[in-house]
């Protein structure tokens, strides 16, 4: 047996008043020094334990100190802080979400609503190549443009929230650090500021990189991984446009600088490249996540959607998805960890007079009652003169999601209580005005009308295939993502895909076991994104950890609160079911609502612990 220095393992004291500390020090059990088990700050009691591995489940305590999983057992016998009972209910790690843009709400709010009243206690942000770091306070305005447009998210409301306390990236993280919230956020460096913050008006205008912006842009990178960043993001697509109206900076950027930046990336630090592409040159695109990985160790990720009916512009091959999963399949047989970003369901796109956007929202005799309180506008609406008007119109500079779906009328839905995420056919507004003999334009005008003009239409944006969605979720090289929490919030709402994964594919379609459900959204994005502390129930590990009922767990309907700065609107949603949500071990949701409780901190990469342990 090994007797250690009893002052050395209490902290210097030549007695040791501290059992739980001797015991570990002599490497004994507290049964072994003839002591009661140590004192905890929490003890969860009865659940049924879902580890987070795909490990079929076991009833049991876990028991809480210091932020971390202590203890592991049948029945722990102590005293304790807090207690909770989680009896017939289930325990499972909390949620990992690698694909959000709360980059903006994350300086304002301190609640990452919709993802951590919904069971989620880390998020990615940073995503697609958008963010607001680093920034020089005269592209402020370009960055809020880019965001505005791309995510869809109120340039007032931008404008009222963002401090703007930062320039450099470090210094956007040293902001984020300083903001109490309720979950744990990790930040990809996106590729847009950068190349503005590089190139000014020449990156604006998509110009070549010079050799010398690249080594300036590699430069800041470095400076970024060792600060914190956990990898570097980008947009590749044309339907991600500014707010006003022009391309990203980083569209169409040439692949040879995509791989040049590529190349400040470390895998051994857990480095990601994530970028969503209209995959042209589907090969050409690829590689460059390929030679990334290649060169560097670090990972690749990318969006991963089967699109029925593409725009103009993209990639018009239907079997795309599946050529990019052979793709991932190859770069893994090769050994480079490349993974698509798929999600449970259809994106999701809401419209409607309340919603941020609808088919009829630019048009000028529409846009003239704007200003009207609601209910003089929902009564105005439904005026004949009125309505005749706006049907005889055109919209002005509609968004693009109201240019390539407004007149779709086979693939809109009016929105039901609950929603219904797969919806069939017959239920389509084409098919209800044809079986009332009507014009699906005017249908669907009088149905936005009604209800004092508070219907919603829900388009599945992409393919609602369940043969399809359920081979990408299946794939043993895709990562359930893509809900854009904190994006797009006056039209979509998908944070709840993760949740939907288990209503849906674990308990309607048998898709899943329980717990190889629950590893989809824990353990096995955390293992992707290098966040080794999290994602699993087991000693050692932090304390993030959802108590749910299965028996009851349900999506409720989607709806507005007028919530952010300057009074603008959002889309939130609420489920039944989630009883207690855990962030290091402080309780932040109890059925639905926020306790106050704020244990959220920054996530970051390897780069910058191994920077602060040589400091």
């Amino acid at each position: 047996m090994n007797f250690a220095d009893p002052a050395r393992v209490c902290g210097g004291k030549s007695i040791c008043t501290n059992p739980f500390a001797l015991a570990n020090g002599l490497g004994l059990t507290f049964n072994e020094i003839g002591g009661r088990d140590m004192s905890y700050d929490l003890i969860i009691r009865n659940g049924l334990v879902y580890d987070g591995t795909g490990a079929p489940p076991r009833v049991a305590d876990i028991a809480v100190q210091n932020g971390k999983i202590a203890k592991i057992e049948p029945k722990i016998v102590s005293t304790v802080a807090e207690e909770f009972d989680a009896a017939e209910r289930a325990v499972t790690p909390g949620f990992v979400d690698v694909h959000t843009h709360y980059d903006g709400q994350a300086t304002w709010d301190n609640h990452l609503t919709p993802s951590s009243n919904l069971g989620t206690t880390t998020v990615v942000v940073g995503n697609c190549g958008v963010g607001f770091a680093p920034c020089r306070p005269e592209d402020r305005d370009t960055l809020v443009q880019l965001m505005e447009g791309v995510e869809e998210i109120p340039g007032t409301a931008l404008a009222a929230g963002i401090p703007w306390t930062w320039e450099s990236f470090p210094e956007y993280l040293q902001t984020l650090e300083t903001i109490e919230r309720d979950i744990d956020i990790a930040v990809f460096l996106p590729h847009g500021p950068l190349r503005v913050y590089v190139m000014g008006e020449r990156g604006v205008n998509r110009e070549a990189a010079t050799p010398e912006d690249i080594d300036r842009m590699k430069q800041i990178i470095g400076e970024s991984l060792k600060a914190g960043a956990i990898g570097l993001s980008s947009s590749r697509t044309l339907l991600h446009l500014s707010s006003s109206g022009d391309n990203v900076p980083t569209f169409e950027a040439a692949a040879s600088e995509m791989k040049a930046l590529g190349t400040a990336l470390d895998g051994a630090h857990g480095h990601v490249m994530q970028f969503i592409s209209d995959w042209q040159d589907a090969e050409e695109e690829f590689d460059i996540l390929r030679e990334t990985a290649r060169k560097t160790g670090a990972k690749g990720t990318f969006t991963l959607i089967p699109i029925e009916n593409p725009s103009e512009g993209m990639n018009e091959n239907p079997d795309l998805w599946r050529d990019q999963l052979h793709r991932i399949e190859t770069a893994q047989a090769e050994g480079l960890d490349i993974r698509g970003q798929v999600i449970s369901r259809p994106i999701g796109i809401l419209m409607g007079h309340i919603a941020t956007m609808s088919p009829f929202y630019k048009r000028p005799s529409y846009m003239a009652l704007s200003d009207l309180p609601p209910a003089e506008r929902a009564a105005k609406l439904k005026d004949p003169k009125t309505k005749a008007k706006i049907l005889a119109e055109e919209n002005d500079n509609p968004h693009i999601f109201v240019q390539l779906l407004s007149t779709n009328f086979g693939a809109m839905y009016p929105m039901e209580n609950p929603i219904e995420y797969l919806p069939q056919n017959e239920n389509s507004v084409a098919a209800r005005a044809e079986a009332e003999g009507r014009d699906p334009e005017e249908w669907l005008y009088d149905f936005l009308a009604e209800n004092d003009s508070e219907n919603l239409i829900y388009i599945p944006a992409t393919s609602k295939s369940k043969d399809k969605i359920a081979e990408l979720l299946k794939h043993p090289h895709t990562v359930e993502a893509l809900g854009d929490g904190g994006a797009h919030v006056g039209s979509i709402c998908d944070t709840s895909a993760n949740l939907f994964l288990l209503t849906k594919w674990v308990f309607d379609e048998k898709l899943f076991s329980l717990e190889d459900g629950i590893r989809k959204i824990t353990s096995e994005p955390a293992e992707f994104f290098s966040f080794t502390d999290r994602g699993k129930l087991a000693v050692g590990m932090k304390a993030d950890l959802n108590i749910i009922d299965f028996d009851n767990l349900r999506l409720k309907t989607p709806h507005m609160v007028d919530d952010l700065p300057g009074g603008g609107a959002r889309f939130v949603q609420n489920a039944d079911g989630l009883v207690a949500t855990f962030v290091s071990g402080e309780k932040i949701f109890e059925n639905g609502t926020a306790t106050g409780a704020l244990p959220g901190k920054l996530v970051k990469s390897s780069s910058a612990a191994i920077k602060q342990a040589a400091e």
